[in-house]
């Protein structure tokens, strides 16, 4: 098990022996992180994709990349230890130290694990059932059990699986999304809060750095939908349960060209006055990032997105996300050497400005 987790002055050596452009990383909570992130999102739970995503993480490390994503559920926890191989060997190799990179993984939905051969059913009543971290009732129709006990068994295995003693940020995955369907808005709240107690403790154990929440419905639909989740009162949570040192600093969520809520609704509440969540997020001083830049390769097609800058279409799609305000960084699922490699050639151009940027939303929108 690899000991420490991501710093201030670890990710300051990353830019400095990597001799990569500063203007390319974003600074947040005194942590430099690259303004790329990669993704593990995607592929088949076997060997070759193992391999495939190993040497992408590698890769994308070594070209300037230090925030890393995954999640318990993806691929049956084939792709966090994916992912731990590839930084246990980047630092065996002397590549890079721990606290260079930021790391995040994601807990709350079912999943089983594709190197134990059994059925998913099998999976759960040996391993969660039968060892009473289930019980009749915690799961919902969404798949999804957001119970301290199945959360916190879920923590420790991601830790096995990455082989570190600490995950800098652990977000709760999809849970209105996945809860709501089947539980009361004021059941979530109250489930919501002993999630972060949980978290909390896990905090002062050494085992996670941060919290936060990976989404996809809550932060972008109106107040009128049953999804909706303001982040003022999600902050408020945290705050009553951790005090102002609490550890609920990140969200995650959808957002690239034809997923523009997250830019351009106003569905947040701040001050008796609306903004967006990225602008919500800004003033509350939690640190976005993003999923799907590509929406899995169909804004890569011809035609589909504006041109601009005489960027190739990859290119073009994650700069219009890295140069919004408030955004730390796209997550790139990526595991071909060719596609990182073309993906990664972003880093060699600076963002757009924030003139620039707005300049190009208003002609996109006109």
């Amino acid at each position: 098990m690899i000991s420490g987790c991501v710093s201030s002055k670890g990710t300051q050596k990353f830019l400095e022996n990597l001799g990569v452009n500063p203007v390319n990383f974003r600074t947040f909570q005194n942590l430099h992180l690259s303004n790329i992130g990669v993704g593990t999102y995607l592929g088949d739970p076997d060997s070759k994709t193992d391999e495939l995503v190993t040497s992408a993480v590698k890769q994308s490390v070594l070209s300037g990349v230090n925030v890393i994503d995954t999640a318990i559920n993806y691929r049956s926890q084939k792709a966090e230890r994916s992912v731990g191989k590839a930084i246990n060997e980047l630092i065996k190799d002397g590549k890079i130290t721990r606290d260079q990179i930021f790391l995040s993984s994601k807990n709350g939905y079912l999943t089983n694990d594709a190197d134990v051969e059994l059925g998913f059913w099998e999976y759960v009543k040996q391993e969660y059932a039968d060892k009473g971290i289930l019980k009749e009732g915690d799961v919902t129709s969404g798949y999804h059990c957001m119970t301290v006990p199945y959360l916190s068994d879920q923590i420790d295995r991601s830790l096995d699986n990455l082989g570190m003693e600490t995950i800098d940020l652990m977000y709760l995955h999809n849970a209105v999304e996945g809860q709501i369907k089947d539980v009361s808005k004021e059941q979530f709240m109250k489930n919501l809060e002993s999630v972060f107690e949980m978290y909390e403790q896990k905090r002062k154990e050494g085992k996670i750095k941060f919290y936060g929440m990976a989404t996809w419905e809550c932060f972008r639909v109106t107040k009128e939908n049953p999804q909706y989740l303001s982040l003022e009162e999600t902050v408020s949570l945290a705050k009553k349960v951790g005090g102002e040192n609490h550890g609920f600093r990140f969200i995650q969520l959808p957002y690239n060209m034809n997923f523009d809520q997250a830019l351009l609704s106003k569905n947040q509440t701040l001050d008796d006055k609306q903004v967006s969540i990225l602008e919500s997020a800004v003033i509350l001083g939690i640190g976005v990032f993003t999923s799907v830049p590509f929406m899995q390769g169909r804004l890569l097609q011809p035609g589909v997105m504006p041109e601009f800058n005489d960027l190739k279409p990859s290119l073009r799609a994650l700069q219009f996300i890295r140069s919004t305000p408030g955004v730390l960084a796209p997550l790139v699922g990526q595991k071909s050497s060719e596609h990182v490699s073309e993906n990664l050639e972003i880093l060699k151009i600076a963002p757009m400005s924030e003139v620039d940027f707005l300049a190009l939303v208003k002609q996109l929108t006109t």
